[in-house]
């Protein structure tokens, strides 16, 4: 093998036993610190901020070292997002006509479904997620997940809930509007 490659036997001993470098070895024990500070900081300080954190504790690192590691820890800090309000009651637009009128008595499947927005906190961020049930048989029959609230996300729900079920002409659909407290129905086919 040593032939084929053209490096002698104690060439390729002597790298088999080599031990890793002062340096490597620096930054091995450098990256376990690095991988420490950006949990407890809750992945949110950058390189300055973490340079500042790691000092704190009595491990001076440079900012150019410090950015080489994180980089191959591929460790990257949460971005702030710009706070956007998710609804508005306050328009001139048409609302679409309450169908149901409080009446939730279906006699068969796929008369009748209902839709909602929710959220659920997780460790990587807000998760949102759209569901559809059918209300005779109080199963839900189409969902989506996504890290925004977008009207994308009621739409991907449905469109789940559509090839899945094919529902009848005649179906209704109500979704709940939480941020302006609305009811809509409208009826799909």
């Amino acid at each position: 093998m040593c032939q084929v490659f053209g490096v002698s036997k104690s060439g390729y001993y002597n790298w088999v036993q080599h031990e890793p470098s002062d340096r490597k070895q620096s930054d091995e024990r450098l990256k376990l610190e690095i991988k420490v500070a950006h949990i407890r900081t809750r992945e949110t300080y950058g390189t300055r901020r973490l340079q500042t954190e790691l000092a704190e504790n009595g491990i001076i690192v440079g900012r150019d070292r410090l950015a080489r590691l994180r980089k191959e820890l591929r460790l990257r800090c949460k971005q702030k997002r710009k706070f956007r309000a998710t609804t508005n009651s306050n328009h001139n637009l048409p609302v679409a006509p309450n169908l149901l009128n409080q009446t939730f008595a279906p006699t068969a499947p796929n008369q009748v479904w209902v839709a909602d927005l929710t959220y659920v906190a997780t460790q990587e961020g807000w998760l949102y997620l759209a569901g559809i049930k059918d209300v005779y048989t109080c199963e839900i029959v189409g969902y989506a997940m996504g890290e925004r609230m977008t009207k994308e996300l009621t739409g991907k729900a449905l469109f789940m809930a559509l090839r899945s079920q094919r529902p009848p002409a005649g179906l209704i659909l109500r979704i709940f509007m939480k941020g302006d407290h609305s009811i809509t129905s409208i009826e799909i086919g």
